[in-house]
Formats: structure tokens, C-alpha cells, sequence
């Protein structure tokens, strides 16, 4: 290598460059290069970690083209650091004008690098701009996905709501149709055996009801009511016949009356009764229509026992007929003897010691009530005295000694 002199700027001190200053400009050199060199990959680790963490919501092609950036952006610096740091050896192994040369060249690749180096940090703003675009148009276009999905989802529980209510709405309808199939299949059914239902049901009511009365069952077949009714008083006496005919149809008609009025003739009953579902055209609840009695099957046991109780009555007052001319005379006898008169006299005296004795009390509590009485009224003298004082001192309204209330009706009277 050929001799060179360096010349200083400052002083003009002109000297030639050893190893040992090449050596130490070369280390220098160095590390500066590996100094810069950490910083640049620091910021590079730092910048790819952020680009990282904003790129991993990107789809797979997107994350290519990010990490083909990538590499490219790590082959761009190598191959400049390392042009950078192959040039600055030339520069040291070259004569002193060479040297100059090189060093202007340093100059001007380290301005061009530091160029580069701008040009890169804007390219990687751009990229990162470039990127942030595409993750809100991702975003956006995932979300109008998400809001598409959640609408055809919506869109699909709507539907199977639709067809879910149509379903029940078609179960609602078939059992409804069964249901009315059902009951006009049961309206359809005997009329006799819901006839016999109602006689039964009114037989058990009426033995219930009056367990000591003779309830009879009507054999089918033969002429007359549904079931009789013998009311009996409490001497097992009989006091009376009541006929009952039961009807569970939807229409009333006239005939079961007059033929009921025959049966009462023939059996000897004292009264008749209808239990029937429907009622002539002009009633709609109990009463009475040609001589019988019409009821509903939750009437009947009032009608019965109100017809029970009039037989009863009307067999007394017949009882109490009978030998009447003989009682007149037993009872006057009675009411002229001297057993009546004994005892009549007894029930004086007894009366007139209880009015005499009610007498003495009431004289007594009265001359005790009028002692209260002056009492009270001294109280109240002296208490209106004492209440004028204290309103003439104090006020009318300072404090209240009444002694009773101005509405009182007891103590105003």
C-alpha cells in the first residue's frame, strides 16, 4: 500500500495514518455500524411486533403480503448495511486521495442511506396507513357479514317461529275439530241413557237428602212417574206423596204435564214435579204451570224440601181437626177447673214479685243517677270557672280544658 500524508484542518499538521489509527477507525466504524445496526433491528423488532398485533384479525393472504414486506424491508437494510460497511473498508485500504475520495463517497452513501432510511420510515408509514385501510375495510366487511348472518339467522328463527305457530295453530284447530266431533258425537249418544243418569242421580239426592222419607224407583215399562217421594214426619207418620218425572232433553214439551197430572191422579199424590234440562218458552226457572211444578235438577232439592214442608203443615192442620168437638170441651173443663186456676195464680204472684223487685231497683239506680248527676254538674261548674280564667290570662286558643267535645250527643243531651 502506498505512503499517503494527512493534513488537519485545523492546525495544517501534516502526518501519515498508521495501523493502529486504522484500526482504530475501523473500530469505530464498527461499532457505530453494530450500535446502529441494534437500533435499526430494535425498531424493527418493535415495528413488526405492532404489525403483528394489528395483522392477526387478517385473513391469511393478507398476513402474506405483510410478511413478503417484511422480508423484503430486512433484505433491503442487510444489503445496505452491508454496502455501508464493505465501502468504509475500501475507504481504509486505499491511498490518501483515494481515501479523500472515499470518504466524500462515505459522505455521500451515508447521506443517500440516511435517505434510504427516510424513505424507508415513510414507505413504512405508507405500509402501515396501507395496512390500517385494509384491517377497517376487513373490519368493516367482516361486520357486514356478521350483521348478513345475523339476519339470515334472524330471518331463519322467524321463519321457523312462522312454522312453528302454523303448526300449533294447526293443532289448535285439529283438537277443536275433535273436540266438537267428540261432543256432538256424545250429544248424539241415548238420550235414554242420560234420561236414566238423571233418574238415578235424583233418586240418590232425594235419599240423601230426606233419609227418613220413602224414596221409590218407577220400574221401566210400567205406567207412571220416574220415581215417588212419601214424606213421613218425625213419627214416621206418613204425610203426604210427592211424584217426580225427569227429563234431559233439549226441547220442553206440554204433553209431560197432563200426562204427569195422570200419573198424579192414579198413584194418589199430593203434588207433581218436572226435573227437566229445558223449560216452557215462558218460564225459565222454577214455578209452577197447570198444577205441576217445573224445576232444573239444581232446584230440585229447595223445591223438594219446600213442597216436603208444606205436606208437613197441611198434615198437622188436618191432624188438629180431627175430634175437635171433644177437645172444645176437655179444654174448656180445663180452663174452668182448679188445676188452670192454681197454677195461673202461681204465675200471678211470681210476676208481680219480679215487676215489684224490677221496681225497687229502678227507684234505687235512678236516685243514684240523680246524686251522679248533681255531681257531675259541680264538676263541670267549677272546670267552666277554671277554663274562663286561663282564657282570660292566656288566650281562647293557648290551651284546651274541655272536658268533653262540642259533638258528644251523650253528655250535650
Amino acid at each position: 500500500m502506498s505512503s499517503f500524508i494527512i493534513t488537519c484542518p485545523n492546525c495544517n499538521t501534516q502526518f501519515e495514518p498508521g495501523d493502529s489509527m486504522r484500526e482504530e477507525i475501523q473500530k469505530e466504524l464498527r461499532g457505530k455500524m453494530a450500535d446502529w445496526q441494534k437500533k435499526k433491528d430494535e425498531e424493527f423488532r418493535l415495528k413488526e411486533n405492532s404489525l403483528l398485533l394489528q395483522l392477526q384479525a387478517k385473513d391469511e393472504e393478507n398476513r402474506k403480503q405483510i410478511e413478503a414486506e417484511k422480508k423484503k424491508l430486512e433484505e433491503v437494510i442487510r444489503k445496505s448495511v452491508v454496502t455501508d460497511f464493505e465501502n468504509q473498508l475500501k475507504i481504509l485500504q486505499q491511498t490518501a486521495a483515494e481515501n479523500e475520495e472515499k470518504l466524500k463517497e462515505a459522505r455521500k452513501q451515508q447521506l443517500e442511506f440516511l435517505q434510504k432510511e427516510q424513505a424507508l420510515k415513510t414507505r413504512e408509514e405508507e405500509l402501515q396507513l396501507t395496512v390500517q385501510k385494509q384491517l377497517l375495510e376487513e373490519r368493516e366487511k367482516l361486520k357486514e357479514q356478521l350483521q348478513k348472518e345475523e339476519a339470515e339467522k334472524l330471518s331463519l328463527k322467524e321463519q321457523e317461529y312462522q312454522l312453528r305457530m302454523k303448526e300449533l295453530e294447526k293443532q289448535l284447530d285439529d283438537q277443536k275439530k275433535l273436540a266438537e266431533e267428540m261432543r256432538r258425537k256424545s250429544e248424539q249418544g241415548s238420550m235414554q241413557l242420560q234420561g236414566e243418569v238423571q233418574e238415578l242421580m235424583l233418586e240418590e239426592l232425594l235419599q240423601a237428602t230426606f233419609p227418613f222419607d220413602k224414596i221409590e224407583e218407577v220400574g221401566k215399562g210400567v205406567r207412571g212417574a220416574d220415581c215417588t217421594q212419601t214424606v213421613r214426619n218425625q213419627f214416621g207418620n206418613e204425610a203426604g206423596k210427592i211424584i217426580y218425572e225427569s227429563k234431559r232433553t233439549k226441547d220442553f214439551s206440554n204433553e209431560w204435564i197432563e200426562k204427569l197430572k195422570a200419573d198424579m191422579r192414579t198413584l194418589g199424590a199430593d203434588v207433581a214435579v218436572i226435573v227437566t234440562q229445558a223449560f216452557p218458552k215462558d218460564m225459565d226457572r222454577f214455578g209452577e204451570k197447570d198444577g205441576v211444578y217445573i224445576c232444573s235438577f239444581a232446584e230440585v232439592r229447595s223445591v223438594a224440601l219446600l213442597l216436603r214442608n208444606a205436606l208437613l203443615k197441611i198434615a198437622d192442620a188436618k191432624k188438629s181437626q180431627d175430634n175437635k168437638g171433644d177437645k172444645m170441651h176437655m179444654l174448656y173443663d180445663y180452663l174452668t177447673g182448679s188445676e188452670f186456676g192454681e197454677q195461673w195464680k202461681a204465675i200471678r204472684e211470681g210476676f208481680m214479685s219480679m215487676k215489684l223487685s224490677i221496681q225497687r231497683e229502678r227507684d234505687a239506680m235512678e236516685k243514684l243517677w240523680k246524686a251522679r248527676e248533681k255531681q257531675l254538674e259541680k264538676v263541670l261548674l267549677n272546670a267552666a270557672h277554671i277554663k274562663g280564667s286561663v282564657e282570660g290570662i292566656a288566650g281562647a286558643d293557648a290551651i284546651n280544658l274541655n272536658l268533653i267535645e262540642d259533638t258528644d250527643p251523650l253528655l250535650l243531651d
